[in-house]
């Protein structure tokens, strides 16, 4: 079996129970690891990570979460972590942390005879944006991809390294709790097929290139929309709120579930 989840927003200071819900993350993981053999982890897992030059020991309140990683890539299983645009800051230390597979970029794989394409999800979106949305839409698209390219950009990220992980992580944290408190409070639903980017952004590379599935985050809904006759879009919503997830089987089959408080209590029996 194969899985796939996304914003789990680890560490959020917008919500109470942090540890509660990191507990019930790794409750979900562990239970993937009974039959998986991969699980692909498509992006903010972490409300915000970044590894600064000097050691941070805030890194600590995830522990339970690396041990269980690191216990599902000791059985066997390969673990995909992608980077979002909240824990995007990765500069090798969570690879040899964890022995995840770390992915800054779309990435296409072929799974039996499957062929699935995986991003988180930001910044993707149809060209020319103007055919697609209205000129408000495109100036808050630009903004933000112009916000997406400042947090990539090698000096900047020199820079906020040298900081002390105390001050990097109040700005950090703080930012990424805005966004969060912001989402919660205007959640911006299913936009409809002609409206949300990441559909559309898949609908025009499957013009292009054929691929069976194109499997996203970010969006924090939960969708599984047929776009062409052999060609899904699946938006994974996400696992702090909906707490949903893909799975596929053996055969190609994906299908979306959601992590319910009975599958908790059969953890508990189990």
């Amino acid at each position: 079996m194969i899985y796939f989840l996304s914003d789990a927003h680890l560490g959020s200071k917008a919500f109470d129970r942090s540890f509660a819900r990191q507990k019930k993350l790794c409750i979900l993981l562990r239970r993937m690891g009974k039959d998986a053999t991969s699980i692909y982890l498509l992006g903010d897992t972490f409300d915000f990570w970044f590894e600064y030059f000097i050691h941070d020991r805030q890194k600590k309140q995830y522990s339970e979460f690396f041990h269980t990683i690191r216990h599902l890539v000791h059985k066997g299983v390969r673990v995909h972590f992608f980077t979002g645009n909240h824990d995007m800051w990765t500069f090798g230390g969570l690879q040899k942390k964890t022995s995840m597979i770390i992915h800054h970029h779309p990435y296409t794989v072929t799974e039996g005879d499957k062929t699935i394409y995986m991003a988180h999800g930001d910044g993707l979106v149809p060209h020319p944006m103007e055919n697609y949305f209205s000129a408000a839409e495109c100036r808050k698209i630009r903004k933000f991809i112009r916000l997406r390219h400042f947090f990539h950009n090698s000096a900047a990220q020199f820079c906020f390294r040298c900081l002390p992980p105390a001050i990097g992580n109040a700005l950090g944290y703080g930012w990424a709790k805005r966004s969060r408190l912001k989402e919660l409070a205007h959640p911006v639903e299913y936009r409809g097929e002609d409206k949300e980017a990441l559909v559309l952004f898949a609908k025009q590379m499957e013009e292009h290139h054929h691929n069976d599935y194109y499997i996203f985050g970010h969006r924090h809904i939960d969708l599984d929309l047929q776009i062409a006759p052999q060609s899904r879009v699946v938006l994974l919503g996400d696992c702090f709120k909906l707490w949903t997830y893909a799975k596929m089987d053996e055969h190609g089959e994906l299908e979306l579930c959601t992590f319910t408080a009975d599958d908790m209590k059969k953890n508990e029996v189990d």
